[in-house]
């Protein structure tokens, strides 16, 4: 039996340069809705289906951790995060130095299905995935819950 069991992608992060262009393709052309935005990081999450794609200007505190402006000499994707089906921090420490991959610290987080732990790793090539487990608490409001009685946002 295998501690990390991958239930669906829980979300993206992308470091973008022009944060309304992004804005306008994910949610015009490709349908999300912003769901919340963190100005002193410069985050914006977007829900996609049951999944979040995250918006970090490159030139905010988030996006600047990442280096350059995504090119030749900077990332554009900080992580991804894969949803597991249960969430034992020891047992997953345990299988990742297994294969020699040291396991970040165990955090509750907050992804598309609402707060829950999860810990960080890099792949081979130096990208993010966070691990993330079940959510802890209630899930985040939908868009239509964040509505008054007239229908505004």
């Amino acid at each position: 039996m295998t501690a990390i069991r991958i239930r669906a992608l829980d979300h993206i992060v992308l470091r973008v340069v022009d944060v309304e262009r992004s804005l306008r393709f994910y949610c015009d052309v490709l349908g999300c809705t912003e769901e919340r935005r963190i100005e002193p990081l410069g985050l914006i999450q977007l829900r996609a289906g049951a999944s979040l794609i995250d918006l970090v200007d490159v030139r905010a505190p988030l996006g600047q951790a990442g280096g350059a402006a995504p090119g030749e000499q900077g990332r554009n994707v900080d992580h991804f995060a894969v949803e597991l089906e249960q969430f034992d921090g020891e047992a997953i420490a345990e299988q990742l130095a297994a294969h020699g991959i040291e396991a970040g610290e165990v955090a509750v987080r907050y992804g598309a299905r609402g707060n829950g732990p999860s810990l960080y790793i890099r792949d081979p090539d130096g990208n993010g995935v966070e691990l993330k487990g079940p959510p802890t608490g209630p899930p985040p409001p939908t868009a239509a819950d964040r509505r008054d009685d007239w229908g505004n946002p």
